[in-house]
């Protein structure tokens, strides 16, 4: 990691603090160097562990932090925790689990779609279903390789007078599960409200150690021999796939004290293997709705994999 890198990724952090908040960029960058070069922390992460750190430290609302935002389509939202205005429109709306929550649903524009979650305490206006608005600063959040947004008390709400037709970005693909990714197998997630973030080493980049909750993926690739697609099994495809529940794997893990011995049994349940898969695509992932086990093909010429709009 080059001096210059960290210099302006001090810089940026700076800049979005509050005044309130007495530190220097060149102590920014002591902190950053410490994670970066020190415990090979990628920037990216290291950035919002340094940022969320100065704002613990001098209690600090975390909506109070300085944003410069860009307006996005629905289906470049590829990371998590990402500050960005949205045009959509309410596709749908259902009853919240929480009373944390005042509403949650679904929103559209001309590229898909992506959930959405407005917090009980941020007293924002109420959303009307079928209408469209521009949605100035919101915050994206990740499950599952799923991306939603997050209204919170900063973001603004202004109804738009458009008709505007909602996008599907729903993806087919065929072919052979030729790679079985890092983080596949027996995971656990933040337990904390529409939280649901991969735990690391037992900590949640938001909520810090938390007592987390076993979930079961695959992250792979489905390959053709010319083009590659990335995807998720979710817990559901997965134990329909690898032939064993979330329960199984957990008393697996548990006989030999090791995590790992469950993505070894889901890996040789399933890689070779040919799959026909349908979901959206969320950034690079195909999150897979529906899937079914199909024979390799004997035809060299004959097309194994093949993502397309439908």
């Amino acid at each position: 990691m080059s001096d210059s890198d960290l210099r302006n990724a001090a810089e940026d952090i700076h800049e979005q603090l509050p005044e309130s908040v007495d530190v220097s960029p060149t102590d920014i960058e002591e902190r950053l160097s410490t994670l970066v070069d020190d415990y090979r922390v990628p920037l990216d992460e290291a950035r919002r562990s340094v940022l969320s750190n100065y704002l613990d430290d001098t209690d600090t609302d975390r909506d109070d932090v300085d944003r410069e935002n860009q307006e996005v389509d629905l289906a470049d939202i590829d990371e998590a925790e990402q500050w960005v205005d949205v045009t959509a429109k309410v596709v749908d709306l259902w009853e919240p689990r929480s009373d944390a929550i005042a509403q949650v649903g679904l929103l559209g524009d001309e590229t898909g779609t992506i959930k959405f979650t407005k917090w009980a305490k941020s007293d924002l206006p109420e959303l009307t279903e079928s209408r469209v608005y521009r949605l100035g600063n919101v915050v994206t959040d990740e499950y599952q390789g799923q991306y939603s947004v997050k209204l919170n008390r900063t973001t603004t709400i202004d109804e738009v007078d458009i008709e505007m037709e909602v996008g599907d970005n729903t993806t087919e693909a065929e072919g052979a599960l030729v790679d079985i990714q890092s983080g596949s197998g027996l995971i656990k997630r933040c337990p904390e409200d529409d939280c649901t973030r991969v735990l690391q080493n037992g900590r949640c980049s938001e909520h810090g150690e938390v007592e987390g909750e076993f979930d079961l993926r695959i992250k792979g690739v489905i390959d053709d021999g010319d083009t590659v697609q990335e995807v998720i099994f979710d817990q559901e495809a997965t134990e329909r796939a690898a032939d064993i529940t979330l329960e199984e794997a957990q008393e697996m893990a548990m006989d030999a004290l090791d995590t790992s011995v469950v993505a070894d049994e889901v890996r040789d349940a399933t890689l070779g293997r040919y799959y026909r898969v349908d979901g959206p695509v969320m950034g690079r992932y195909l999150l897979v709705n529906d899937f079914e086990q199909i024979e390799e093909p004997h035809d060299p010429d004959e097309i194994l994999v093949q993502a397309r709009s439908i």
